[in-house]
């Protein structure tokens, strides 16, 4: 599921699915997008790269089209792959840059960057 917050800039993505199960925030006020996939109990964080991340405003449409043609007739299909690196437990300088949604998103798991 997909709710979009136009007046924070925050788009929550809930992924149901067993094992494979994540929430997903893309913060574009803060310019970052957080991911907590639970089977690894882990926290990613990407910057939003304005190239391939579709602005606010899109992600609605996008999945409007995906709803209802099953498939996205657009050029900006998202898809991440995360190469684990070095983590560490996020501190007060992290939640200032990150935002409070992420903060609570990811606050007591292992974050890589």
């Amino acid at each position: 599921t997909m709710t979009i917050h136009n007046d924070k800039h925050i788009v929550d993505v809930h992924v149901r699915s067993g094992v494979y199960s994540s929430d997903t925030i893309f913060d574009y006020a803060r310019g970052y997008i957080a991911t907590r996939l639970f089977a690894r109990n882990a926290c990613f964080i990407i910057k939003i790269d304005k190239e391939y991340i579709p602005e606010l405003d899109e992600l609605g449409r996008l999945a409007f089209e995906k709803k209802t043609m099953k498939s996205v007739y657009s050029p900006h299909a998202v898809w991440v792959q995360f190469q684990s690196g070095d983590s560490r437990f996020g501190d007060f300088k992290d939640w200032i840059l990150y935002g409070k949604a992420i903060e609570s998103l990811c606050t007591g798991l292992p974050l890589y960057q």
